[in-house]
């Protein structure tokens, strides 16, 4: 690029670029090399982040409060995030610009698991699980069998794996079997989770976690 750029071989807006230093902005500039149209668009990738409680998941608020938006804005990529968690539940959120990959890890019927720790206001006893682990019916349907494990703090605590991604689903489940939700952290999504990721952390996915996850949803071969 150096050579091409001293030749003066390269354009940017119509005039030669003037250094190997010239900044440029893959949504607003042009660039020629020998008279061709450069593709500025950034490579595909995958973001995890560790979404504190209080932020949306949107790029954009109306009424100004705050979004995951704040913690990407010095990512050249133009990311959107793969699902959703409501303002108030905390953990594991992913983020892409592959919109391929983005609609398949979000449709139900691809499967992916998404684990939640819970913490309620009342004891889970055996009958509410098995009504969460066979299922409950919400608005939009009855939900799938889940399964529940590390039950703890007298059955206040608990962790949730389900395969759907409706709005406020879990809350909602849990009100359905009279418990209230006080915490809510997603742990885990498919086979990735926060180890290393503090909270309000971002951490750039592997190629070979991302060609996983392509796996998962049986993207394979259409890259």
């Amino acid at each position: 690029m150096d050579s091409l750029i001293q030749e003066g071989r390269v354009i940017v807006n119509g005039d030669p670029a003037t250094g190997p230093g010239l900044q440029v902005d893959a949504q607003k500039d042009a660039v020629l090399v020998d008279g061709d149209p450069v593709s500025l668009q950034p490579d595909n990738a995958v973001y995890l982040l560790n979404k504190p409680a209080g932020f949306l998941t949107t790029l954009h608020d109306p009424q100004g409060r705050p979004t995951i938006k704040d913690f990407i804005e010095d990512i050249p990529n133009r990311l959107f995030p793969a699902g959703r968690l409501d303002r108030d539940t905390r953990g594991l959120l992913l983020l892409t610009n592959m919109g391929a990959l983005c609609h398949r890890l979000t449709h139900p019927s691809f499967g992916v698991e998404k684990e939640y720790r819970i913490l309620v206001d009342a004891a889970l006893t055996s009958q509410k699980q098995r009504q969460l682990e066979q299922g409950v019916r919400l608005e939009e349907g009855r939900t799938s069998p889940s399964r529940i494990a590390a039950v703890a703090q007298g059955g206040r605590s608990f962790h949730l794996i389900l395969h759907e991604g409706w709005n406020r689903q879990v809350r909602r489940m849990c009100l359905k079997v009279g418990l209230k939700v006080l915490q809510l952290e997603r742990v885990r999504y498919a086979f990735l989770d926060l180890d290393g990721v503090g909270c309000g952390r971002l951490r750039r996915l592997r190629g070979a976690e991302v060609r996983r996850l392509e796996e998962l949803v049986r993207l394979t071969g259409r890259r």
